[in-house]
């Protein structure tokens, strides 16, 4: 069992990002007696869902699916309707209201958008789930940049007498598209069209990127716990702390990289002017020597 599962998951690290729920539905389609297996260790992009008892917007995710139901954090109730769904205690759920309001005032602050939800439930030592921002930016012409952001945090909460002991991994999950080109057909270059769609996905238009991918963190920290109130500050804290260093990262490595990449293949100025500064600096070099 052990040796498909880390055969599935090694497959799906090789597959294209963007396309990670076609590729999760194909591998259970070929392996479907390991679907939990492989759902529960895959992060796929989070789905957007609207609660109908509040009309409030929610995030799906295999934290609060039971079957083909998705819970709701606002209404607490199942969506298609289950019976017997699993739902937090009381005290937990009462937890639960308080984090998603709080965490939907972060999401506002820090990204002007989306939307974000917390799922808790019982573990033999505490625990939680939160599923926060889901950022998409929608283009309103065919030349702006479209992209989504998913962050996912996953709490491990332990309390230790007036302490408690938190295991937190994060996941970002990132998709940026930037399009260059004009609405009359035309690609990058003037007077080249670009290459006509073929099947569903279509080729590629002159001058379009796609950066996609994911990156996953993990950190432990120990807080101090004054009330059940205090795990929402405490994890507030962390998330923040976390998706700071991830952003930066993001910055300096991924994008970072891909820039030092397209300028090392296609050079903006004269290639016989940096052929002459190339000339001028060995001279220099060698006078330096001597």
């Amino acid at each position: 069992m052990g040796d498909v599962v880390d055969s599935m998951l090694d497959l799906m690290r090789r597959l294209p990002p963007t396309r990670t729920e076609e590729n999760v539905a194909a591998l259970i389609a070929i392996c479907p007696d390991y679907a939990d297996d492989l759902l529960g260790s895959v992060d796929q992009p989070l789905q957007l869902k609207t609660d109908r008892a509040t009309g409030k917007d929610y995030l799906a995710c295999d934290y609060n699916r039971d079957g083909e139901s998705y819970r709701s954090p606002w209404s607490n109730e199942y969506d298609p309707p289950l019976d017997d769904g699993t739902v937090p205690t009381p005290k937990l759920r009462k937890l639960e209201i308080s984090a998603n309001e709080a965490f939907d005032t972060y999401r506002e602050m820090y990204y002007e958008g989306g939307a974000s939800s917390v799922y808790l439930w019982d573990l033999d030592d505490g625990g939680c789930r939160r599923c926060p921002p889901q950022k998409d930016y929608v283009p309103t012409t065919p030349q702006e940049p479209s992209g989504s952001w998913d962050s996912i945090h996953v709490f491990e909460a332990a309390e230790r007498g007036r302490q408690a002991h938190y295991k937190l991994t994060s996941t970002v999950m990132l998709q940026l598209i930037t399009r260059r080109g004009s609405t009359d057909g035309e690609g990058a270059y003037p007077g080249k069209p670009t290459a006509e769609k073929k099947g569903v996905e279509g080729w590629k238009r002159d001058g379009e990127v796609n950066l996609s991918g994911s990156m996953t963190r993990q950190t432990e920290q120990d807080w101090p716990l004054h009330d059940a109130s205090s795990h929402i500050t405490n994890t507030g804290r962390m998330i923040e702390e976390m998706e700071i260093k991830m952003r930066n990262l993001l910055q300096e490595v991924y994008f970072g990289k891909t820039r030092d990449i397209v300028y090392d293949l296609r050079s903006l100025d004269d290639l016989e002017k940096t052929r002459r500064q190339k000339e001028l600096q060995k001279e220099l070099a060698g006078f330096i020597k001597r």
